[in-house]
């Protein structure tokens, strides 16, 4: 029997004097990432690299709210932090979990940063 080690790594950082933790696993056929100010998972949104994008290197992208709130602003979150790691991990799919006190374009530039310091893909 083979066991396959999953890779994990977490951190966590103070953006605009909140406290935000991220963790990013790697599995198999997607990387999970969560991405919380609150302590708990939040809303699961999936982010699907489309295959029938005709041009290859910039795929589009399909984001999906599985539990949780469906807001507009999710969607564009999930997608703005999502998108480069499906792209660098081989375009697999990636479940998001968001609980975020702050929202701004400034934090989730910081975000996304912090989200690459734990790279497991």
């Amino acid at each position: 029997m083979s066991t396959t080690m999953i890779k994990t790594r977490q951190t966590e950082k103070e953006i605009n004097g909140v406290r935000t933790q991220v963790i990013c696993t790697e599995f198999s056929n997607y990387i999970f990432i969560v991405l919380t100010q609150y302590g708990k998972i939040g809303t699961l949104v999936s982010v699907t690299p489309e295959s029938k994008s005709s041009d290859v290197s910039m795929p589009m992208f399909t984001t999906k709210v599985l539990m949780g709130k469906d807001e507009p602003l999710t969607h564009v979150c999930a997608k703005n932090l999502a998108t480069c790691v499906s792209q660098e991990a081989g375009n697999r799919p990636v479940l998001l979990g968001l609980a975020l006190k702050d929202s701004s374009i400034e934090a989730v530039k910081l975000m996304r940063d912090l989200i690459k310091s734990c790279q497991v893909w």
